[in-house]
């Protein structure tokens, strides 16, 4: 928002939410039903839809990391703070298929166009690069007038790390000034009588690929050209000449051509030397090594379109909180409602190609004081990790990934979710048995896990029942348990393992551990800790007012009112983590899976052991404690309950 926000700053259909795109129904109605002799209304929605179209292709370059960090501008890391105030982007699409329409009904003449004309492209290059730009120019170091700026420019200046929807965020009053500029090739090139769809289409299309292009903050134009071209500087602009004029504010004024600039004084003698030093990798090389590398993994098919890449999707007035369109999606806790199902054939689609074809590549990057946080994925969903024939595959591609951090000197590599699962690969372990020079840190998160687990648990609880009590959270919070008089109930077939597990606890606390062959024998206990899937039928046989806890991935769903569910166990990062801009799957905003804030802790601390198979109960407390000095926090619902430390 602007600091001072001025007349007709917001746009009239702003508090409509995703009701806005009913403005497209009388065009689309009149495209399907009584359009007129030049098509008009079927034109409008088609430069709508592939405005959308390319929105959407400069946004997944953008948020791909293995494209556009190797020539990327800025360094400054995307925030939530951003994404909230740019997520009616796409505003302007609207204003301009009402205008255009309301033009070809007053403006005698205006119809009847070919489909192409030369002349008409010569004309428009000709009306675009001398009044448009000329007047926007002009025109925009107006806006940076003191009070004009204080009261809309600022809002587009307020995003200092651009994206490519950035160029088009703009206040309402603004975009009208904008829009009439803008239409002088239209009009000009009707006015001279050589206008054509071609002409329109190629205008409008071109234009919003310069746009994205100039605010995408990686170059995409090699430096070496302006070398071989040196007029061409005069004439195309780049994104690090662009880059300046928000970090600098008071130069480089240009729209795409920056010979006004030049004319006028204000083109940044830096800029030359930003695109070639972006060009040539020079801004991101700090930023290739991670202290920590995070390996997570897909969970259903349709968790893919969860993905920041995928932020920017173009099917406007679907309800989504969850794409460009209203609001990017992976900004929001992942769920997959029902206008997320058409999509299954492409997740299909997706899913095929990176099982032939995927490796492993970064998602998301975070940055926490001097320490770099990347989360990477492995190509891999829920489904394919209780497959036997696809462990091998999964076991190479997160071997392959510790390898690679190890050689380009990670600290630490996290294994999440069902990566350091106890059937793949021990928890870790089989790497760490069969790479012992690793100087990377393996470390799969899990006894901070159990500690956010017991520490979301009432002070005062006197018994459990424990669902995967034999799995590695199973048995440390039942060893840990057990060891402040709680009764755990423990749910397994088998005996011997339960004497096993039995035998590793203190004798004087070995009668609180208690085996439990069915979960009938939990129906009497109000505490249910859920470590292994359980069906509907055995939820229902737990005691009205039952609380479950719950580490099991996916978690359960919650059935019964009358009964309580906790989250998956959960961190939120320190107050001054940077970067953060997406929701880590389900999770609330900024906060993350407890065994990535393990991997991070693990990294702050500088601890020398690996975190991998069993997990000692004698480090529950003392990982918690360090989570809890570099600024983790509880979620908030258990920070506001009546719990105590164990």
């Amino acid at each position: 928002m602007a600091s001072q926000p001025g007349f007709l700053y917001k746009f009239p259909w702003e508090d409509w939410g995703n009701g806005k795109y009913m403005l497209f129904v009388p065009t689309l109605a009149a495209a399907l039903l009584y359009d007129d002799a030049d098509r008009w209304h079927y034109h409008m929605i088609v430069i709508a839809a592939l405005r959308y179209l390319n929105a959407q292709f400069w946004q997944t370059l953008s948020r791909c990391h293995a494209i556009s960090d190797k020539t990327r501008v800025q360094t400054k890391l995307l925030e939530f703070k951003q994404v909230d105030r740019e997520e009616n982007w796409d505003d302007y699409i609207i204003l301009q298929v009402i205008v255009m329409t309301i033009v070809h009904w007053v403006l005698p003449g205006y119809s009847g166009f070919p489909s192409f004309n030369a002349k008409g492209i010569w004309h428009t290059l000709l009306f675009h690069a001398g009044p448009t730009e000329f007047v926007y120019y002009w025109f925009h170091r107006g806006l940076h007038h003191h009070s004009l700026y204080a009261q809309y420019h600022s809002h587009h200046h307020a995003s200092f790390l651009t994206e490519p929807i950035s160029g088009s965020c703009h206040p309402f009053l603004e975009h009208i000034g904008y829009t009439a500029n803008f239409a002088i090739p239209l009009l000009g090139t009707w006015y001279t009588g050589t206008s054509s769809w071609f002409s329109v289409y190629a205008y409008l299309l071109g234009f919003d690929f310069l746009n994205a292009l100039g605010h995408c903050n990686f170059e995409v134009i090699p430096h070496w050209l302006y070398e071989a071209v040196p007029p061409l500087k005069y004439l195309l602009y780049t994104s690090s000449f662009h880059s300046l004029h928000h970090s600098r504010v008071h130069i480089n004024f240009c729209l795409f051509m920056p010979i006004y600039d030049y004319l006028y004084g204000t083109a940044d003698i830096r800029s030359d030397d930003l695109h070639k030093s972006a060009w040539t990798g020079g801004r991101m090389q700090d930023d290739e090594v991670a202290d920590v590398a995070f390996l997570a993994h897909g969970t259903e098919l349709l968790s893919v379109f969860h993905l920041p890449s995928w932020d920017g999707m173009f099917w406007p007035g679907l309800p989504l909180h969850a794409v460009h369109c209203t609001e990017s999606l992976s900004s929001k806790p992942f769920n997959p409602t029902w206008w997320l199902y058409p999509l299954y054939p492409l997740a299909v689609a997706i899913f095929l190609v990176l099982r032939v074809f995927g490796k492993p590549f970064v998602a998301m990057k975070h940055r926490l004081g001097e320490f770099k946080l990347h989360v990477h994925v492995i190509p891999a969903w829920g489904v394919q990790f209780f497959m036997k024939g696809e462990h091998d595959r999964i076991n190479t591609h997160i071997e392959n990934s510790i390898l690679k951090a190890d050689k380009g000197g990670v600290k630490v590599v996290g294994l999440g979710a069902l990566n350091k699962a106890e059937f793949l690969n021990r928890g870790g372990a089989i790497f760490v048995e069969k790479h012992q020079k690793l100087r990377a840190r393996v470390v799969h998160g899990n006894t901070l896990t159990t500690a956010v687990l017991l520490k979301t648990m009432d002070s005062d609880i006197k018994e459990i029942f424990l669902t995967g009590a034999t799995s590695k959270i199973g048995k440390a919070m039942a060893l840990y348990l057990c060891a402040k008089n709680v009764k755990v109930n423990l749910l397994t077939e088998s005996e011997e393992r339960f004497k096993a597990l039995v035998e590793s606890a203190p004798s004087e606390f070995r009668h609180n551990l208690l085996r439990a062959a069915r979960v009938e024998d939990g129906a009497h206990c109000k505490q249910w800790v859920i470590g292994k899937p359980i069906s509907d039928k055995d939820q229902a046989l737990a005691p009205k007012g039952t609380f479950f806890h719950q580490f099991v991935v996916p978690p359960v769903k919650p059935l019964r009112n009358d009964c309580s569910y906790g989250v998956l166990p959960a961190l939120k990062l320190p107050d001054k983590t940077q970067g953060v801009h997406a929701a880590m799957m389900d999770m609330d905003r900024r906060y993350v899976y407890a065994c990535y804030a393990g991997a991070i802790v693990h990294a702050l601390e500088g601890w020398d052991h690996h975190e991998v198979g069993t997990i000692d109960p004698l480090r529950i407390d003392q990982t918690w404690e360090a989570a809890m000095r570099h600024g983790f926090k509880l979620p908030e619902a258990a920070n506001s309950s009546k719990l105590k430390s164990f």
